[in-house]
C-alpha cells in the first residue's frame, strides 16, 4: 500500500506500477470497483467488469492470471493480404467478436507467392479448430472449384463465408448488397448532374464484381436510360495501381464521374486524374467502396459506400458459434445494406454546370 492506494505491478522491464486511480479514470468507474474486479469479487456487472478489463488492455497492462478467460477453442480466420485496409478491419472485428464468445482466433493471411487457402485450411484442421471463417476467399471466384468447401461441411466442420456466394456450398454466407452499393453511387453522381459515369472494378470472375456490374447496369438504365454501358466498365486489380489503370481508359472515354469497387482503386483514380491535370471533384467526381479506416483523411476526403463491417463480422461469428454449438448448417446468404458516405471527392457535374 502507498498512501492508502493499492499499486498494481506493471508488466514492463522498467518495473513501473500504476495506481488504481489510473485504471478507474480510464474505465470511468470508482477505484473500489476496479479493486473488486481485479480481486475477482462479486457485485460487479458484466459490462463494468469488461470496462475495467478493457482499460487494463488499453493501458498496456497484463491481466491478472485469475481474470484471463479460458478459451472455448480455436477458430480459424482466413483472409487475403492485409495491404488493403478493409481486410485488417474485418479481421479485427471478427477476432473481437470471437474473443467475446470465448474463442481464440487463429489468423491466416494469404500473400502472393505464399501459402494458398487450401494449405491454410489443412493447417487449421490439423490444429483442431472448432470452425473457420473465410473472408473473400476462393468461394468468391466463380472459376474456382467449390468442392474444397463441401469436403469441410461433409466432415461436419462449421464454416462461414464472407464476401462471395456459391449455390454449390451448403454453408452460410455473409455479404454486403453489392448491387445496392453500385446503385447508391450512381444515384449520387446522377443527382449531382453527371451522366457519363464509369465503373472501375476488379476481375470479372469475382462474385462481388459481377453483382456491382449488375447494380451499375440497372442504375444506368433506370436513371439515365443508358442501356449500352460496356465501354464505361473498366476491369483491373483491386489496388491503387489497378484503379489508376482503369481510370486512364474511363477518362479517355469522357467520364466525369467514376464509381470504384474499392477505396484503394478510388485513390488510384484520383492519381490518374491529377496526372492529367484534372481536379477532383472540380473536373471528375470519384466514389469509392468500403469506407476503409483513415479514408476520411485522404486528399480530398473520399466519398464512398460504406461496407457494414461490424454487422457482417458479428453475424458471421454468431452464425459460426451456433453451428459449433450444434445448430445444423444452413445454406443461406445474409445480405447487409451498405451506406453512402458523402465527403469531398464528388461535386457538380456538367449538367449542373451548364
Amino acid at each position: 500500500m502507498d498512501g492508502g492506494v493499492t499499486r498494481i505491478p506493471r508488466s514492463r522491464p522498467d518495473g513501473a506500477s500504476t495506481r488504481l486511480a489510473d485504471i478507474a479514470a480510464q474505465a470511468k468507474v470508482s477505484e473500489a470497483t476496479v479493486s473488486r474486479v481485479l480481486n475477482g469479487k462479486p457485485g460487479v456487472s458484466a459490462a463494468t467488469r469488461q470496462a475495467v478489463l478493457t482499460a487494463l488492455d488499453l493501458m498496456g497492462y497484463e491481466r491478472p492470471q485469475r481474470l484471463r478467460q479460458r478459451s472455448n477453442g480455436l477458430v480459424g480466420l482466413v483472409t487475403p493480404e492485409l495491404d488493403n485496409p478493409i481486410f485488417p478491419a474485418f479481421a479485427q472485428a471478427i477476432e473481437k467478436a470471437l474473443t467475446q464468445h470465448g474463442y481464440t482466433p487463429v489468423l491466416c493471411t494469404q500473400l502472393p507467392g505464399g501459402a494458398p487457402e487450401d494449405e491454410f485450411t489443412e493447417l487449421l484442421i490439423d490444429r483442431g479448430v472448432s470452425g473457420i471463417v473465410f473472408v473473400s476467399g476462393l468461394h468468391a471466384d466463380v472459376t474456382a472449384r467449390m468442392d474444397r468447401y463441401s469436403r469441410l461441411t461433409d466432415r461436419g466442420l462449421p464454416i462461414v463465408l464472407l464476401d462471395g456466394y456459391s449455390d454449390q456450398i451448403d454453408a452460410p454466407f455473409i455479404s454486403p448488397d453489392d448491387r445496392l452499393a453500385a446503385r447508391l453511387a450512381v444515384q449520387h453522381l446522377v443527382d449531382l448532374g453527371h451522366e457519363r459515369i464509369g465503373l472501375a472494378v476488379g476481375p470479372r470472375r469475382f462474385v462481388p464484381v459481377i453483382r456491382k456490374i449488375e447494380g451499375y447496369r440497372q442504375a444506368m438504365a433506370q436513371l439515365l436510360g443508358s442501356a449500352e454501358v460496356d465501354e464505361l466498365i473498366s476491369h483491373s486489380l483491386f489496388s491503387v495501381e489497378g484503379g489508376q489503370a482503369a481510370a486512364v481508359k474511363l477518362l479517355e472515354r469522357g467520364c466525369t464521374g467514376i464509381v470504384c469497387a474499392s477505396d484503394l482503386m478510388a485513390l488510384g483514380v484520383i492519381r490518374a486524374c491529377r496526372d492529367r491535370g484534372l481536379g477532383v471533384p472540380e473536373d471528375v467526381s470519384v466514389v469509392g467502396f468500403d469506407d476503409s479506416p483513415l479514408i476520411a483523411f485522404t486528399d480530398p476526403p473520399l466519398t464512398t459506400v460504406r461496407k457494414p463491417i461490424g454487422s457482417m463480422a458479428s453475424a458471421a461469428v454468431e452464425t459460426l458459434v451456433e453451428e459449433i454449438n450444434g445448430a445444423p448448417a444452413r445454406h443461406v446468404e445474409l445480405v447487409f445494406q451498405p451506406e453512402l458516405v458523402v465527403r469531398r471527392s464528388t461535386g457538380s457535374g456538367p449538367l449542373v454546370n451548364r
